[in-house]
């Protein structure tokens, strides 16, 4: 165990996507876990439903959710989470996650993953609400650092900084995306290492690693791709830090086979031994 809960590494996973159903039901592949998402299967019943209990029966299953809305102004949903709490009890889930972000305000959702201002009062608020979250869900709450594509003027930290701060003083858990951090990172114009060595490695319980589209002037998190070799790279020194933890390969658009999405995820198995970036590695993923 290299975290602070004593979770365990999962090892390498993917997403659970209705488009695989028939091949998982119908072949058992030799993976080590799923991670499903929340929303996908919270007020769902029929197959999709039957489905997840035949995969939870069979293989460690993670839920990560989309519509927490941590960062809102309005009150917590609670009845939300009470559903998600039932849900990770049904299917024995080993932790629930969901993103650092907001999602809609006066109970109007866009449906989008949304940036917070990184400032005192707004980490004030979030860090009272991940403790509320995680009461209700009677387990801590990990949260995921989100991909960006504007920032607030008014922010007086960086995220990194909030990032870290927000797990200490909730104590939550974190999942870091590498692809995030480097998709924020190209946008913003920030050092991608130097976020990664931010982060208190004891708190992190999983990595993501994806795909990305890269418009030239700015990458935009579409997870219909293989991953790039820089972020390959920072993934092995994300490791290196954080030690062996549950790594999962997102794919959510144009979804190949499911061979290709394992094998592609597989990959993750050659980078997690030890690494740190030697100087030039580290100026080539900047």
């Amino acid at each position: 165990m290299n975290n602070r809960f004593n979770l365990p590494d999962l090892g390498v996973g993917i997403g659970l996507r209705t488009t695989h159903f028939s091949h998982i039901l119908g072949t058992w592949p030799s993976i080590d876990w799923f991670e499903a998402l929340t929303e996908n299967f919270l007020d769902t019943g029929g197959r999709p439903a039957w489905v997840l209990d035949q995969v939870a029966e069979r293989y460690p299953i993670v839920l990560h959710g989309v519509s927490l809305s941590i960062g809102s102004s309005d009150p917590l949903d609670t009845a939300y989470l009470a559903k998600v709490r039932a849900l990770a009890q049904r299917t024995r889930a080993v932790w629930v996650s969901d993103h650092l972000c907001w999602t809609g305000v006066s109970g109007r959702n866009t449906h989008d993953l949304l940036p917070l201002p990184y400032d005192e009062q707004t980490l004030r608020h979030v860090v009272a609400r991940v403790k509320q979250a995680s009461d209700v869900l009677e387990r801590p709450l990990v949260l995921e650092n989100p991909s960006s594509y504007l920032e607030f003027a008014s922010s007086s930290m960086p995220e990194h900084e909030f990032l870290a701060r927000l797990a200490e003083e909730s104590d939550c858990g974190l999942l870091l995306d590498v692809n995030n951090v480097y998709v924020s990172s190209f946008n913003h114009g920030f050092d991608p290492v130097e976020y990664i060595d931010a982060i208190p490695s004891d708190r992190v319980v999983q990595h993501h690693l994806a795909g990305h589209t890269n418009n030239g002037t700015h990458i935009v998190d579409t997870h219909d791709d293989f991953v790039i070799d820089e972020v390959w790279a920072l993934y092995r020194h994300a490791v290196s830090r954080t030690g062996a933890v549950s790594t999962l390969l997102e794919w959510d658009a144009n979804i190949p086979a499911f061979d290709v999405v394992h094998a592609e995820a597989l990959k993750a198995l050659e980078h997690r031994g030890p690494h740190t970036l030697s100087g030039s590695e580290a100026a080539h993923v900047r």
